[in-house]
């Protein structure tokens, strides 16, 4: 792993904070912080109680930076480029935000959404989830800072999983010889901070002990700079004013997680605005940043001073009110050196629908009648065919099952990541896809192929209804429009 050599040097005196261990002078009120709170953080900060809270929230993709759901930043001007060997794999996600990788021979795996590298020396199964660092903030002391996120790895055969490699959200640089990287390992009976073996420009690696709650941390004697990114939020009202909550993030899927977590659960009504987020100047602590929107509009506050909030329960953001609904411009912008650090161009168009499709759902939950969709869906989906197969609910009311006309108009609504969406929300094998590819060349029709082998195997229960649960959030807005006119009675 390029960078491994400076790395194992380094983390060859460096020695296992225990309970009943000790270690340099720096460490060793991080491990006497440790000891004192192992008993009471044990049995609320266990993997088990972690999963139990999972569970509770909606089936959800990993919070990520980009719409293929990778943890992936594009390459840095600082950073180093490498080139290991290794397969990239996509998991088959599970309730309760959990991900499963099936790996059949010895060899360097990736995954694709949540960027974790696994090294495994023969067939194993391996079951892993992203957790929230907030919840175990207490056993994180200075020097020691969150370097990525946090996650819950299991594996049906322990000693075939060798070594884990956790994405961290720093930029190195030339920076690296002044770190120092470690993992935090939580334990039945506490946790320890542990060595790595070596790291990299994106990953630290960690060789594994035994399968727990295991997240990298760092230490570093120079500034720590971050690759940053700003998610937008819009909250979804009757006044005709916009309000927006701009968050300011590293790259760390733990951090992005939580701030989704807390949005959902707000008080208010929010929608994600999707625009590039990666930050096009890196962040560092301590720093002043300033958001500015062209034309003016109310921003509170005005300044902020960044801080890594992963071990914060509560995630600041910066409210933005614009009086006249219009397109703006906003902008992060460095105060020291008025650097523009992140910049998007805001369009009506990438927030109306978003109430559209509010005021439709209201529409149709407020009256026993449903509202009929509109006449182009209908003939376009051919959702009032008599030949249209039915099927029973619970209720006793009939269900209809989409019909080969709807799932081509669903295909066509599909865009670039409809593998990626077909393997994680419909559970199709690649090998399904890939036959399929073999046998058609036109990719609308390979999506429609993927989409009436779902339906075929749902049976009755290959309705607009369940496509669109199954879909989730990885479908556009337009698409759940679509799916629940089809959902429609005529």
């Amino acid at each position: 792993m390029p960078g491994g050599g400076r790395a194992e040097s380094l983390s060859s005196d460096e020695k296992e904070v225990t309970s009943s261990g000790t270690e340099g002078e720096g460490e060793g009120s991080t491990e006497e912080h440790l000891a004192g709170e192992a008993s009471s953080e044990s049995s609320s900060s266990s993997s088990s109680e972690e999963e139990s809270d999972e569970e509770q929230e909606e089936k959800e993709s990993p919070p990520s930076c980009n719409e293929s759901g990778e943890n992936c930043l594009p390459p840095c001007e600082h950073c180093r480029n490498e080139n290991d060997q290794k397969e990239e794999v996509t998991p088959r996600r599970l309730a309760g935000g959990q991900f499963v990788l099936q790996l059949d021979a010895e060899g360097t795996y990736q995954c694709s959404l949540t960027g974790l590298i696994f090294e495994v020396t023969g067939c194993v199964k391996i079951t892993y989830s992203l957790l929230s660092w907030s919840k175990y903030a207490s056993l994180v002391a200075k020097p020691w800072i969150v370097g990525g996120p946090l996650f819950d790895v299991r594996c049906d055969s322990a000693p075939a999983l060798t070594s884990i490699q956790f994405p961290h959200s720093l930029c190195l640089g030339d920076h690296g010889a002044g770190m120092a990287f470690k993992v935090l390992h939580v334990k039945g009976e506490g946790a320890a901070i542990e060595p790595s073996a070596a790291y990299s420009a994106s990953h630290v690696r960690w060789v594994v002990s035994s399968l727990s709650p295991v997240g990298p941390l760092i230490q570093s004697q120079e500034p720590v700079q971050y690759h940053g990114a700003v998610i937008l939020y819009k909250a979804v009202d009757e006044h005709p004013s916009l309000s927006f909550r701009v968050y300011v993030a590293t790259n760390n899927d733990s951090f992005i997680k939580d701030i989704s977590k807390a949005v959902k659960h707000s008080n208010k009504k929010f929608v994600k605005i999707d625009k590039p987020p990666v930050c096009q100047k890196l962040l560092q602590n301590g720093k002043r940043y300033r958001l500015v929107c062209e034309p003016e509009a109310e921003i509170t506050p005005e300044e902020i001073e960044f801080v890594d909030g992963s071990l914060l329960k509560l995630k600041s953001y910066i409210e933005v009110y614009v009086e006249k609904p219009d397109e703006f411009t906003l902008s992060l912008v460095e105060l020291d050196s008025d650097a523009t650090v992140w910049k998007a161009k805001l369009r009506e168009r990438d927030w109306i629908h978003y109430d559209q499709n509010k005021n439709e759902q209201k529409r149709s939950t407020g009256s026993v009648k449903k509202r009929k969709p509109a006449p182009s869906i209908l003939e376009e989906g051919g959702l009032c065919s008599k030949k249209q197969k039915t099927g029973g609910t619970a209720d006793g009311i009939g269900t209809k099952i989409l019909t080969d006309q709807q799932l081509m108009v669903v295909a066509k609504q599909l865009g670039r990541q409809w593998k990626e969406i077909a393997i994680e929300c419909l559970e199709m094998e690649m090998k399904n896809i890939e036959e399929i590819q073999g046998m058609e060349d036109e990719v609308n029709m390979q999506k429609f192929l993927v989409l009436r082998k779902w339906r075929d195997r749902q049976q009755s229960n290959g309705t607009a209804e369940a496509l669109q649960r199954s879909l989730g959030d990885k479908g556009s807005y337009e698409l759940e429009l679509m799916l629940q006119g089809f959902s429609a009675q005529c």
